[in-house]
């Protein structure tokens, strides 16, 4: 069953804190200790997350898919890009799809990036309207996350709800549910 957008909001403020209080400390606070108590606990089954990086490989021969799971996030996350093996236009997409710990939800999204000879640079993000080039992957995508964890896609409206949360170097008005649930740094991948 789907969480409703209360039951979301309630979930993240057990997990990012709602003051500056901590924002700067050293010491963690209430919520960010009970967000590694979470991933201590996810990481006890990892095996399943690797599993299913393994099966996502075969689902999409024409990508090279990979782990960009970070801590402190709020989720695993993968990321597919097309092969290097035949020639890239200098700007591309890349899908991103992230199963949360804290809810029963998932988001696909892309990425764009401009590749120099040396250098990648960020040039866009989309929750939907995803390109016709990472439309079919990002199905395959979203097919195995539902199958594997038992998620829910999470809209967009409900994606970008702002929240009163911290979240890392994120601070309201401009945190999002999306923040909260998954990451704050989106186009931060390997």
């Amino acid at each position: 069953m789907r969480p409703s957008v209360d039951q979301l909001i309630s979930i993240a403020k057990n997990y990012w804190s709602s003051s500056k209080e901590y924002y700067l400390r050293q010491e963690p606070s209430p919520e960010a200790k009970r967000l590694h108590e979470r991933w201590e606990q996810e990481l006890q089954r990892v095996d399943r997350w690797w599993a299913f990086l393994d099966e996502l490989e075969k689902e999409l021969p024409g990508f090279d898919i990979g782990d960009a799971t970070a801590t402190p996030d709020a989720c695993f996350r993968c990321v597919a890009y097309p092969t290097r093996a035949r020639p890239q236009p200098a700007v591309r997409w890349v899908v991103v799809g992230c199963v949360s710990l804290l809810a029963p939800v998932y988001t696909v999204y892309g990425v764009q990036f401009e590749y120099g000879e040396t250098t990648r640079t960020f040039k866009a993000m989309a929750l939907d309207s995803l390109q016709p080039e990472i439309r079919a992957p990002a199905e395959v995508i979203a097919r195995k996350l539902e199958a594997t964890f038992g998620v829910s896609a999470l809209s967009r409206e409900v994606a970008e709800r702002p929240v009163p949360l911290f979240v890392q170097w994120r601070e309201p008005p401009e945190t999002t549910l999306f923040h909260a649930l998954f990451t704050s740094e989106p186009a931060s991948l390997p």
